[in-house]
Parts: structure tokens; C-alpha cells; sequence
């Protein structure tokens, strides 16, 4: 396959043809802000709003997820427009996410905290009306619990657990602010068909999928493998 080269924040590194720029960024430790990339997913999810660059050339940023790496490009991740909109965006994430980080397990490895971090956003936003959900703690599975109000819609879990074709139990439900990764029919999550597997804990960057009794889990780094 015929490979490109193009340039981001100032490193030269080649792709495949017709790789996104997101994963060309991440394979070349470059690292991009963004919550629902899918290595193997062959659409991207395009849901967090996280991801935008900004391409010499081009007027306005563009999510690095959904556009494709070209020969030549020129790519600015840090980009003062790119990071306002990457703010902007993660602050209407916060907006509706309980933060109380002292108390999560996921502390020192969230994928909220790292993003913050990156692209100097607040985990506690003043900008826009907080909305919390407060939904009920699923606490059904002897593996793990499931907490919704710390869910931000990555779709993580969903796609690795619809991997398992004959016991895939993870979906989304509703839309808009009442949108939610549920099981089918809204069973407890601790159903026969899911006391074998813990996949979509694995991957989940929040810790709204968290293992009981404190294993640590997040086997990966904000890019799913």
C-alpha cells in the first residue's frame, strides 16, 4: 500500500494512504486528545469532539479523527483555534460529570485528567450550568460495577463487547442529555451471559466500568487496541 508523509507539530512521519490523522499522530507518539478513537473500527465514532487540528492551509480546524493523512500535510495539534474548540467541548462533557476525584478509583489514570492536562481544559467548568444525572450504581456483577454517571459516551465498551457476537449485552439507549450505555432491556448488568467477560472494563477511561476490590484494569492509554 502506498504510504504519505506529512508533518505534525513539526515531526516528519509517513502513513499508510487513507490512515486518519489521529492515527497516524498516536502510532507516532504524538499525542491528540480524544475519548471514542477505535484502532479497529472502521468508521470513526466522530462523538467526543475532542480531536481537532489545525492544517496549514486550510481556514478552520477539523477533527483528526474523520480526516485523512495526505502527502504534504502539515498539521498543528496545538493550534490556539484547535485547543479552544477541544476546551470548549470537554467543558460541556465536565458540565454533566460528577468530579470528585479524591474519591474515584480512577485518579491518577483517568483519561478526563489527562485531557484536562493536555489541552488546558477544567475538570470543573464555571463557563457553562452544571447538569449531573444522578442515576442508579449498577453493583449487580461480581466482577465489577457500573456507575452511568461517570459514563461519557465513548462507545468504548459497547464495541468491544459486541466483539463477542453470541454474548454481546452492551448498547445505547435514549437520546440527547438521557442518552446511556445500557444492557439489552435494561438488565442488571451482572446477567448470566456477562459473568465470564470484563472487556468493557478494560477499556473504559473513566472508570464508569470499574473492577470491585480495586484491580487497577485500563489496560490501555486513550487509544483502544
Amino acid at each position: 500500500m502506498k504510504s504519505v508523509s506529512l508533518s505534525i507539530d513539526g515531526k516528519k512521519i509517513t502513513a499508510k494512504e487513507g490512515t486518519k490523522i489521529l492515527r497516524a499522530a498516536l502510532e507516532n507518539d504524538i499525542y491528540i486528545a480524544n475519548l471514542c478513537a477505535i484502532k479497529d473500527k472502521a468508521e470513526p465514532n466522530a462523538a467526543c469532539r475532542l480531536c481537532f487540528v489545525e492544517i496549514e492551509g486550510e481556514e478552520e480546524p477539523v477533527t483528526a479523527c474523520t480526516r485523512e493523512a495526505t502527502d504534504g500535510m502539515v498539521v498543528n495539534t496545538r493550534g490556539e483555534r484547535a485547543l479552544e474548540l477541544a476546551r470548549t467541548g470537554f467543558e460541556l462533557l465536565m458540565a454533566s460529570h460528577p468530579v470528585d476525584c479524591a474519591n474515584c478509583p480512577a485518579n491518577g489514570v483517568c483519561e478526563l485528567q489527562k485531557i484536562a492536562k493536555h489541552i488546558g481544559g477544567k475538570l470543573k467548568t464555571k463557563r457553562f450550568r452544571q447538569l449531573l444525572r444522578e442515576l442508579p450504581i449498577d453493583d449487580s456483577n461480581p466482577l465489577f460495577t457500573y456507575d452511568p454517571n461517570k459514563c461519557v459516551l465513548c462507545g468504548r465498551c459497547v464495541w468491544v463487547c459486541r466483539q463477542r457476537k453470541e454474548t454481546a449485552l452492551l448498547g445505547f439507549a435514549h437520546r440527547g442529555f438521557k442518552r446511556v450505555v445500557t444492557t439489552f432491556a435494561g438488565e442488571p448488568i451482572g446477567a448470566e451471559r456477562c459473568l465470564d467477560c470484563s472487556a468493557c472494563v478494560e477499556v473504559c477511561p473513566t472508570r464508569a466500568l470499574a473492577f470491585k476490590g480495586g484491580e487497577k484494569g485500563l489496560g490501555y492509554r486513550g487509544w483502544v487496541v
